[in-house]
């Protein structure tokens, strides 16, 4: 019986990883915080995401480096997460963060909550 692969990557473009330069550079943020990327109940569909700056991993995080950027995700935020490619927009419908998930059903209006 072959082994089943549960994709656990999150990536994050240029981008997005630019912008999180940027607030780092902004806010004296130290370059060994991690973005803490997750998932919490709420919002009109359900879920919502958060994205905040922690000095150090939690018991139960895993690690996610990408172009230079390292993401903290807890085990539960992983599970919704896995696949999803954080962006940045700064477009006509607003300026901010963008999760492109994979595992989203539905989603507001807003786009900043999901269901699954």
């Amino acid at each position: 019986m072959a082994d089943v692969q549960f994709e656990t990557e999150i990536k994050i473009t240029e981008k997005a990883s630019n912008e999180v330069r940027k607030i780092r550079s902004e806010n004296n943020i130290p370059e060994s915080y991690g973005l803490r990327v997750g998932v919490k109940g709420g919002g009109c569909s359900g879920l919502t995401y958060s994205l905040g700056f922690d000095a150090e991993q939690k018991e139960g995080d895993t690690i996610i480096e990408d172009k230079d950027v390292k993401l903290f995700v807890d085990g539960k935020s992983l599970f919704y997460l896995s696949g999803t490619v954080l962006d940045f927009s700064d477009g006509l419908n607003g300026k901010g963060f963008v999760f492109n998930n994979p595992n989203a059903v539905k989603t507001c209006g807003c786009g900043e909550s999901f269901g699954v």
